[in-house]
């Protein structure tokens, strides 16, 4: 284990937990509307996060009233796949107790909230009934595995499928807590010491990518752990490109703390994939800071101990070997918007969600179009990295009347525009209790702003990637975008990050700080003036400013 000072407050919590048990059990029998301090952090392990609605509100009489407590919700969906049967339980889930509103997430799952105690059980027994669940969606475990997009229906990218669930299984916590809790099974009360994550799991969250060498559909270097599988001359995966230590969460003006692209370690064999993981994942359980929790990521284990380290240390519990001389394909991430043929003959349909809120608008009912055509048409869905829904399974003679059904529904599938196709930002407030400022509430507002810069310079040809989050912690990866807005200080103060590039294989830096949020269009546009002056043919801003400096940008900025 690592040199232990005071061990935070949480490592506490997770000792004295019983097998994550605490008095969950105790909140849900007697009808409580929130749990107990400590069981806070416990039920993030069963996938969801207690929370408070920040807007404040009055009654009739003008007074201030309390926000009852809700809840996050989150489901464990390997890869963001889902049958149709799936879907439609998380809609009307949404309907009855999510308040009409599903939320896709950068990590290709699904997520309702406003969600009240009493409602949590029956929520988490139907996702259970279709082969779903919420457990390990959130906490100090393995996450939610993501997975590169197939529109295509490719049979080398369906490989991956197996692949992602087989991560997904394995890393499973093992206490049958979760099983007694939500699912009705006997109560057997006994404390199981889990073989991979033992008594107090990970020191902190731990995420995980698989993809095709080349693909970069799930941002790979943004993630504590990836594979990038290659394939043989039978187009059969042979072995992975193996990936560490990459992650997003900072905080401001703590430099200990930053975000990082997570380091090639090297090749390995297709046999070695599960010891290599669990090599990884084992190493941050034993070397992750467990005093410091915004110092715990895995990210911070490669930074401080170094890359051959590492790579060492899990050869030493994994038996394998990375051959570091197999050299990586160029990457990139495929456009999957629109209508795309499958391999089986069948249509995909890529469908933009700006933030991946799906609801019924006043002037747009996204969320009841969807349902509809999926449910009548009988579709696969996989949930994109990005917020977005791909729509699989489409028969050709079935896109005519599909697309009646859009425009029945005032549904355009596509973006307004290239900005927004890979534009994400977090929810923020009022839900997030770690929200400094508004993110998804703003962002429509924000984007139709460097729009409309983006018009008047005539970039719309190599419209950047732009990001925002409503606090520093990276859910909606802004540091790895070519434009991240991070929300620094309550009143609408934000820090501008540029640095990302398009193949979302290096993380960005400050260049401005305490933006206000009118300003932010107007500091861009002094940015974007030069990109158009000293730009190359066709350079992407990301390729630009890595020519140009950081520290020019700052200067022009004068923000710092």
């Amino acid at each position: 284990m690592s040199e232990q000072k005071e061990l935070s407050e949480v490592e506490h919590i997770k000792t004295a937990s019983q097998g994550l048990r605490g008095k969950i059990g105790v909140a849900i029998e007697t009808g409580a509307d929130g749990f107990e301090e400590d069981d806070k952090q416990l039920i993030k392990f069963h996938g969801m996060y207690q929370q408070k609605d920040r807007d404040r509100r009055k009654d009739e009489n003008g007074d201030f009233i309390e926000n009852p407590t809700s809840f996050m919700i989150r489901g464990r969906i390997p890869g963001g796949r889902l049958t149709a049967e799936q879907y439609a339980v998380w809609d009307d889930l949404a309907t009855q107790f999510g308040g009409g509103a599903l939320r896709l997430t950068t990590r290709q799952s699904i997520q309702m909230h406003t969600i009240l105690l009493k409602d949590l059980k029956p929520i988490m027994q139907a996702v259970y009934k279709v082969n779903l669940s919420t457990m390990g969606a959130c906490g100090d475990v393995v996450r939610n595995v993501t997975q590169a997009l197939n529109p295509w229906g490719t049979k080398e990218l369906t490989q991956l499928d197996p692949v992602a669930q087989l991560i997904s299984d394995h890393f499973k916590y093992k206490s049958t807590a979760y099983a007694e809790l939500w699912l009705g099974e006997t109560q057997l009360n006994k404390e199981v010491e889990d073989p991979i994550y033992g008594k107090t799991y990970l020191p902190r969250k731990f995420k995980i990518a698989v993809t095709l060498a080349g693909d970069n559909s799930v941002d790979i270097y943004t993630n504590d752990m990836g594979f990038a599988a290659t394939l043989d001359a039978n187009g059969k995966i042979d072995g992975y490109f193996v990936f560490a230590g990459g992650g997003l969460g900072m905080t401001h003006n703590k430099p200990e703390t930053y975000p990082r692209a997570a380091d090639l370690l090297g090749w390995i064999p297709e046999k070695d994939l599960i010891s290599v993981a669990e090599g990884i994942v084992t190493s941050h359980r034993d070397f992750g800071d467990r005093t410091n929790r915004k110092h715990a990521r895995l990210k911070y284990v490669l930074a401080e101990k170094g890359a051959e380290w590492f790579r060492s240390e899990v050869e030493r519990r994994s038996g394998a070997k990375f051959d570091t001389d197999r050299k990586l394909p160029k990457w990139e991430t495929p456009k999957y918007l629109g209508w795309t043929e499958r391999a089986d003959g069948t249509l995909a349909l890529g469908f933009h969600t700006l933030s991946g809120r799906i609801k019924d608008f006043a002037d747009k009912p996204l969320k009841t179009a969807l349902r509809k055509i999926i449910d009548e048409f009988n579709l696969n869905v996989q949930v994109t990295a990005d917020q977005d829904l791909v729509l699989m399974g489409i028969r050709k003679e079935d896109r005519p009347k599909l697309e009646a059904k859009l425009k029945e529904f005032n549904i355009d599938p596509a973006s307004p525009k290239p900005l927004y196709d890979r534009a994400l930002a977090c929810p923020a407030l009022p839900t997030c209790g770690l929200a400094l400022t508004e993110s998804e509430r703003t962002f429509p507002q924000l984007l139709d702003s460097i729009q409309a810069v983006i018009d008047k310079l005539g970039l719309n040809d190599r419209a950047p990637i732009v990001r925002m989050t409503g606090c520093p912690n990276g859910c909606a990866r802004p540091y790895s975008a070519e434009i991240g807005i991070v929300g620094q200080q309550a009143g609408g103060k934000y820090a501008l990050f540029f640095g990302g590039n398009p193949e979302g294989t290096k993380v960005g830096d400050y260049v401005a700080k305490k933006v206000a949020f009118a300003d932010i269009p107007v500091q861009l546009e002094k940015a974007f003036s030069v990109w158009k002056q000293d730009g190359k043919a066709n350079e992407s801003f990301g390729e630009f400013v890595e020519r140009y400096s950081l520290d020019k940008f700052r200067e022009l900025l004068g923000s710092m």
